[in-house]
């Protein structure tokens, strides 16, 4: 039987569940130049709490404003934390919600990836997951409008399978590819730092045979994201990379953040 909502897991911890409050932390994030560049095709963003990672978010989702007319649908994908599986999992459900309310999932788009042998419908890969959830307050009030998602949580998958996935997804610039993954994990600052340098150079450069484990969270789906970048021509920015030492934390273990966009 298909699930008709995946209701928020996370709201009311890594962001309020208040919608005005909420709204006004997302406004705030936002409040800055909007800056100039081409118009991304994909990004890389971080999934911590807001307090930790939202500014750095904010600076990937800033480049979407000049063309956010354009944007219809949102394939986000991001990495499992609490069930382990194989391969990418889909959702049966018609809508995720947020505080500031539902998002319709493409359902033409999950049947059509359901004839991947590496895509199957998991909803318990979905049910507690946060590195989708916490994007979609941020979708919904940078784009302003209707857009379809395509969430996929990604377990065990080569970078191939992740890139066979997106190029099915690809489309036109009414299509936004969106990867969610945090950097390096608990380390000292310094040792972060040095080793989020290297990850940022390696997105750059479109090698995903340069990031394990350690370096992202989200290595899976980035990695995919590398190869169909490379397959279609796109150039990797680094828009923001720091730490949670530089956000709200303290320094002697942190989390590395960067936020990436390709065009």
């Amino acid at each position: 039987m298909a699930l008709q909502t995946r209701e928020p897991a996370v709201a009311g911890m890594f962001y309020p569940d208040d919608p005005v409050l909420l709204q006004r932390q997302l406004d705030d994030l936002l409040d800055r130049d909007i800056p100039a560049g081409p118009a991304p095709k994909a990004l890389i963003v971080p999934h911590a709490g807001y307090i930790y990672s939202g500014s750095i978010a904010a600076s990937a989702y800033l480049q979407l404003l000049p063309v956010r007319e354009q944007i219809r649908r949102v394939a986000l994908l991001g990495p499992a934390h609490r069930v382990g599986f194989r391969g990418l999992a889909a959702t049966s459900a018609r809508y995720f919600a947020t505080p500031l309310g539902l998002v319709r999932i493409d359902q033409s788009a999950i049947d059509d990836l359901l004839s991947l042998p590496q895509v199957h419908v998991n909803d318990e890969a979905h049910r507690e997951e946060h590195s989708l959830e916490v994007q979609l307050p941020f979708l919904q009030t940078v784009l302003k409008k209707d857009f379809s998602l395509v969430p996929l949580v990604v377990g065990e998958a080569g970078a191939d399978e992740v890139a066979e996935v997106l190029e099915r997804l690809w489309d036109g610039p009414e299509t936004l590819l969106l990867i969610s993954s945090d950097l390096s994990h608990y380390l000292d600052y310094a040792t972060a730092q040095r080793l989020d340098r290297a990850t940022s150079a390696a997105i750059e450069q479109l090698d995903p045979q340069a990031i394990d484990y350690q370096q992202a969270c989200g290595r899976n789906p980035v990695s995919g994201l590398l190869v169909a970048a490379r397959r279609h021509g796109l150039h990797a920015t680094t828009l923001d990379l720091r730490n949670s030492g530089d956000t709200a934390g303290s320094r002697d273990r942190v989390v590395g953040y960067g936020a990436y966009a390709f065009a």
